[in-house]
């Protein structure tokens, strides 16, 4: 799977910049696949999935089917919650139908967009406004963040005053999503310690403030703040812990990883689907797939796995910033972290545990540095050893959130925890030297992965020398 995922996934990028003719793709899927089965060539098979990440990237790419500039009537999906930057609230949604203002046919549309709205014109939490407005263009030329918005999906930003008239549309149905962020924003307090839960547990980052949001990415935990393979991780591991009872019955493993699997699935729905969980659900319902089967499991084969079905599915998550940096990271454990750790094994838990984390963290934090300095124009230093402090906090903060979404009291344990990341988070960001401002450019960033992929491949490719001694 991964020398199949690679050349898949380089296609689907380079779908993003080029546009092919058919007939040039057809030829070359199928002159590959040809010399793949009758010469059995490892090359031709690299060109085969290249030619069909390339053209999955090209035949899902978002087509636009809005106007811009012009003044017009717009009916949105609003699909998260508005988050307060500077003098805007800021929140994206799905056009579902447009108008021009001298018209009054309605056309069809499923364009993403950027709303941003000033303190007149309030936007509610979900739900279906109508609204009017002109269609601005993205940021472009050196914006990294509106190339990428671009890439995704979204046709552009609409800015609305108080001169748009919005109005919620009657009727329209709240997803998953939404009733999950509703239920927990109700049981969690106003503060900074209940914003924090409820980012971490459904992804309503609104009450987070412009100065908690700076802490945390000064200090390398602004990861916490949006539910990743960290937090999907953490629930897997304790659904397991909390269903191990079942194993005394009979078949009550299989029961059990059945119960497991749709308990991830369902975190990651009320979540709102982002690509680094639904990564970590690929992942693990592999390997409770594994568990239950009793096979063997690879975690590297899961992860090019996940990354291949993903991709089939939306090939413009290769352009999301999570995408990137929940496989970079966990690329980076697997193939680094993972055999350390295994080298400083001293078989104390205590010693074995810290070491681990540390380890841990560390090649992740490395690892995602090129692109979290491309992307945000900071690299994290001293947060590079929080790990084994940070994720216990987290593993509370989730599981008494999670929870609480059926017991009431429970996001008070997780405000405490959460409060405690917040304690850690601005300690660490007002250290001197703590973060380090600097935005990489695109080159240098690939360079640093080129360099990262090759050393990779030379570490992987030494073997250790068997040595036999033979008895006179």
């Amino acid at each position: 799977m991964v020398k199949l995922s690679v050349p898949f996934a380089v296609g689907v990028a380079s779908a993003l910049c080029f546009v092919l003719p058919w007939w040039l793709l057809a030829a070359v899927f199928l002159s590959c696949g040809l010399v793949a089965l009758s010469l059995r060539s490892g090359a031709a098979l690299v060109g085969l999935f290249f030619a069909a990440g390339w053209g999955v990237g090209q035949f899902r790419a978002p087509v636009r089917s809005v106007p811009s500039g012009v003044c017009c009537v717009w009916e949105i999906d609003i699909d998260g919650f508005p988050a307060v930057r500077g003098r805007y609230a800021r929140v994206e949604g799905r056009i579902r139908a447009w108008r021009a203002l001298v018209e009054d046919v309605w056309h069809p549309a499923a364009d993403r967009v950027l709303l941003r709205a000033d303190s007149v014109a309030a936007l509610p939490d979900g739900g279906r406004i109508r609204c009017v407005g002109r269609l601005q263009p993205l940021l472009g030329g050196s914006s990294a963040y509106g190339r990428l918005s671009v890439r995704r999906g979204v046709a552009g930003v609409l800015f609305l005053s108080a001169g748009s008239g919005v109005e919620e549309v009657p009727g329209a149905v709240r997803g998953l999503h939404l009733r999950a962020a509703d239920r927990i924003r109700q049981r969690c307090s106003a503060g900074d310690a209940g914003a924090v839960v409820r980012a971490m547990t459904s992804g309503d980052r609104s009450g987070l403030t412009p100065e908690l949001r700076s802490a945390y990415a000064r200090s390398g935990m602004s990861h916490l703040l949006a539910v990743s393979g960290l937090h999907t991780g953490i629930v897997f591991l304790l659904v397991n812990w909390a269903l191990r009872w079942l194993a005394l019955f009979r078949r009550g493993h299989l029961l059990r990883d059945l119960l497991a699997v749709c308990a991830v699935w369902s975190y990651v729905a009320a979540a709102g689907f982002p690509p680094s969980a639904v990564r970590a659900a690929v992942m693990c319902s592999l390997l409770q797939s594994a568990v239950a089967s009793g096979s063997e499991y690879v975690a590297s084969n899961a992860l090019a796995a996940a990354a291949f079905g993903m991709l089939l599915w939306n090939p413009a998550w290769i352009a999301d910033i999570g995408f990137q940096l929940s496989f970079v990271a966990v690329a980076a454990i697997l193939l680094w972290a993972v055999p350390l750790c295994r080298r400083l094994h001293t078989g104390r838990r205590a010693v074995d545990l810290l070491s681990g984390a540390l380890v841990v963290g560390l090649a992740a934090s490395v690892a995602a540095a090129p692109l979290v300095s491309h992307a945000f124009g900071i690299v994290p230093v001293a947060g590079v050893l929080l790990n084994p402090v940070v994720v216990p906090l987290a593993g509370v903060a989730v599981f008494c959130g999670v929870l609480g979404w059926f017991v009431p009291g429970l996001p008070a344990v997780g405000e405490a925890a959460a409060g405690a990341l917040n304690a850690l988070a601005r300690g660490v960001a007002s250290l001197p030297g703590g973060a380090v401002e600097y935005a990489l450019p695109a080159w240098a960033t690939a360079l640093c992965y080129l360099f990262f992929a090759l050393a990779t491949a030379v570490w992987w490719r030494r073997k250790s020398k068997k040595s036999v001694h033979l008895s006179l």
